[in-house]
């Protein structure tokens, strides 16, 4: 291996470790504030890249009728339990349509907007829209009844849902795979690398999106409350922080990251149905190294999984997956030394 092979395969682990950052970033986001460890990151990155593919082509995505029939059971659920506490028609009635009304005016704008062919900024927009929207969806659904669960019990509850989007993704998308194109066509050679707009765009884009959850947590009120929830969630009830709304907020902005990173990668590379678990498992092997506590510790441990990717794809191609989450190992049985106890076994 020479310098030019090596500055090539550094670039690519980069690239990939940004759109891993993101992800990581989600998982322990996600992790810290519900106890969830969200396996179906990586299907929000599959939706967000083929619900794009799909506008492209002019039709109406099936992330459209998928994101109303979520909506239906939601509102049915918040109706019901609307009911059950107030025993008021009118008010089980407000529930149901307030859960309705966010995804149904984007179904309805992206029903309307399909056939006209806008540019593909807008279309990039429709789809983080819709996606964005499957995040509290599928709190609610999925977890909301359970937020006082184990975390066994909510990883098994994670694993269906994620055997279920994919399954959906299946049903909607086909099995076809779909690729994108760039966002900027540029090529900027650097010696022996050449940059494309592309590869400035997932740089831009994932530093822009760090700094904004920085930003977040920091300075704003709900940033603040989500992160009291993740210290203490019986504390930050006692403050009025509503433990359901800071779930649903938290899927939300998991489900955002998803979809942003899944149009990041969409020009790089063919997406198919099922072809965000694989990045969303390397995404949990950086939030793993974080211990997954820490948003600085998941960034450089998706750029560490990027890099060792990258090389391991040079010197053995057929066994880089295997070498990527070969890494859990170590680092888990190190964690477990360090710590002699579970909280399960309170």
């Amino acid at each position: 291996m020479d310098t030019s092979i090596a500055s090539i395969l550094l670039l690519d682990g980069l690239i990939n470790g940004s759109i891993y950052a993101l992800l990581g970033l989600a998982t322990v986001l996600v992790f810290t504030v519900t106890r969830v460890i969200f396996i179906p990151q990586g299907e929000f990155v599959a939706y967000g890249a083929l619900t794009l593919a799909i506008l492209q082509t002019g039709t109406i995505p099936g992330t459209v009728w998928l994101l109303l029939i979520l909506a239906g059971v939601a509102a049915l659920m918040d109706l019901t339990s609307a009911w059950q506490r107030q025993r008021n028609a009118l008010a089980a009635l407000k529930a149901g349509i307030k859960t309705l009304l966010i995804p149904g005016a984007i179904a309805g704008l992206t029903a309307w907007a399909a056939p006209q062919q806008f540019p593909l900024l807008v279309q990039a927009l429709l789809s983080v829209a819709i996606v964005t929207a499957f995040g509290p969806l599928v709190y609610r659904v999925a977890y909301q009844s359970l937020e006082a669960a184990t975390p066994l019990v909510l990883l098994i509850v994670s694993v269906g849902v994620h055997f279920a989007m994919t399954g959906l993704g299946l049903l909607f998308f086909g099995a076809e795979g779909f690729r994108n194109p760039s966002f900027w066509d540029i090529r900027l050679p650097m010696g022996p690398v050449v940059l494309t707009g592309q590869t400035i765009i997932i740089f831009t884009a994932s530093l822009a999106l760090i700094i904004m959850l920085w930003l977040f947590f920091e300075r704003s009120l709900y940033g603040k409350a989500l992160r009291a929830t993740a210290v203490n969630r019986l504390g930050a009830r006692l403050m009025g922080i509503s433990s359901h709304s800071a779930g649903q907020l938290t899927f939300a902005m998991a489900a955002l990251i998803g979809a942003l990173s899944g149009l990041l990668i969409g020009p790089t590379t063919t997406v198919f149905y099922d072809s965000g678990f694989l990045i969303g498992l390397k995404g949990f092997v950086a939030a793993v190294i974080a211990g997954l506590a820490s948003y600085p510790g998941a960034l450089l441990g998706a750029l560490f999984v990027g890099i060792v990717e990258a090389f391991g794809s040079f010197w053995a191609s057929a066994f880089k997956e295997v070498i990527v989450f070969t890494l859990i190992l170590p680092i888990l049985l190190w964690r477990s030394l360090q710590s002699g106890h579970s909280d399960e076994e309170h």
